[in-house]
């Protein structure tokens, strides 16, 4: 068995949607009326950023100064949130057989995972593993690979998502995909403990349906000042004809149906995504609040995202969660988790 024992985040600092919108998006976006409809609907409060663009204007920069401040801004966040994890779990870092690092918004060679073995003083022996540019889902097929190697091994895992995607703001422009994005996105990082046993969830089946067809409609694009976003209104359509027979077909693999699971933590990708899995398994708005909530207070944080909705759920011995993201593909992961005393 892997348990999911322990959760860590770490947040740079917050800012109100608000005032990004006044000081900066407002000018970025020459004024538009659309533009300004966006940001008011993108169900955001507030946001997480390393950058403070009305003092830094990244919009212009070069991809490899975008990288080199993810070099500067990563680590400490990943730091801390491996730390709380481990804190959550009641274990030292020292008993890690492998160190999973997900980002799809910073690269670099010796990167994140080196990094952190570093700075918890990780074994020569720990196993590393980085997963790269999967997108918003990618937390999910991560969790598979810490899950797997915990039951193979028998030894603990960690799993880190760390995203900054405030250093990818794009150049001015009239183009609607980046106003919806640079409405939504927002800084984060996000760890879990895996071990072999203890209070928690268990991991009990990841299942992933992918459209293939429709991988045109999300993409992120390497381009010379940083990843640029394409974001097609047509997103939360696809999803909703594949949503349902995907939970359901994960479910009745192990018995259940969608009546049965206690919670879901769902990837916030938007206020539309969310209206659309609402309405896919027919579940009551009290199912997806603790989604909503997070996109409220900390925007859409990529990868990360689905970890801070995991960390509002309560763990209850024998109740079912399930967790579900969406990225690019169009690809959607599923996950039954199981609660353990």
């Amino acid at each position: 068995m892997s348990v999911v024992t322990g959760i860590g985040v770490a947040l740079p600092r917050s800012v109100g949607q608000d005032v990004l919108w006044e000081q900066y998006f407002r000018r970025h976006f020459g004024d538009s009326a659309l533009a300004r409809r966006v940001f008011a609907g993108a169900g955001v409060r507030s946001r997480n950023s390393v950058v403070d663009p009305v003092a830094e204007d990244v919009s212009g920069w070069s991809t490899g100064e975008r990288m080199a401040r993810f070099a500067e801004e990563a680590p400490p966040l990943a730091v801390r949130a491996l730390t709380n994890a481990l804190a959550d779990a009641g274990m030292a870092a020292d008993e890690l057989g492998l160190l999973t690092v997900v980002s799809c918004t910073g690269y670099g060679t010796p990167g994140l995972d080196i990094g952190l073995a570093a700075a918890l003083d990780l074994p020569a022996d720990t196993q590393r593993l980085v997963i790269g540019h999967m997108g918003c889902h990618a937390a999910l097929p991560g969790l598979r690979s810490v899950s797997d190697f915990v039951a193979a091994s028998g030894q603990p895992a960690a799993l880190v998502c760390v995203e900054l995607t405030s250093l990818h703001v794009q150049p001015p422009s009239k183009d609607p995909e980046q106003m919806v994005a640079h409405s939504l996105f927002s800084d984060a990082a996000a760890a879990v403990v895996v071990r072999p046993s203890g209070p928690g969830w268990a991991v009990v089946d990841v299942a992933a349906h992918t459209e293939a067809d429709s991988r045109e409609l999300m993409t992120w694009t390497v381009t010379d000042q940083g990843f640029r976003m394409g974001l097609s209104a047509r997103v939360p359509e696809v999803f909703a004809a594949s949503v349902r027979p995907a939970v359901e077909k994960l479910l009745a693999r192990h018995g259940a149906e969608i009546g049965d699971v206690a919670g879901w933590a769902v990837h916030p990708g938007g206020p539309r995504i969310l209206d659309t899995v609402q309405a896919a398994l027919d579940l009551p708005a009290a199912a997806l609040e603790p989604s909503r909530a997070v996109l409220a207070a900390h925007g859409n944080c990529s990868s990360a995202t689905v970890l801070l909705v995991l960390r509002e759920l309560s763990a209850r011995p024998g109740e079912l969660v399930v967790a579900l993201a969406f990225g690019p593909g169009l690809t959607l992961y599923t996950v039954l988790l199981r609660g353990t005393a």
